[in-house]
C-alpha cells in the first residue's frame, strides 16, 4: 500500500516528483484520504422512507408525461 518513487539514473527531480504524484493519482490515495475526513451521518429511517416517496412521485410524472407526451 505504500508508494515509493526511486530516482532512475538521471533522471531529474521534477520528473521524479511528476512521476511520484502520478502514482498517488492512480493508487487513489488523495480521493481516499478526502472521503476518510468527512464523516456523513447516515440517513435515519424516516429521511429514507420520505426520499422514496419523493422518488416514486417523480417516477410517476415522468412516466405520465411520457406517455402523454403533449403535455
Amino acid at each position: 500500500m505504500a508508494i515509493h518513487a526511486h530516482k532512475h539514473g538521471e533522471e531529474s527531480n521534477d520528473r521524479l516528483q511528476q512521476r511520484f504524484k502520478q502514482q498517488v493519482q492512480k493508487f487513489g490515495l488523495v480521493k481516499m484520504l478526502r472521503e476518510r475526513n468527512i464523516h456523513v451521518r447516515k440517513p435515519n429511517r424516516r429521511l429514507t422512507r420520505m426520499r422514496a416517496l419523493k422518488r416514486e412521485e417523480y417516477r410517476a410524472a415522468n412516466k405520465k408525461k411520457k406517455f402523454y407526451s403533449n403535455m
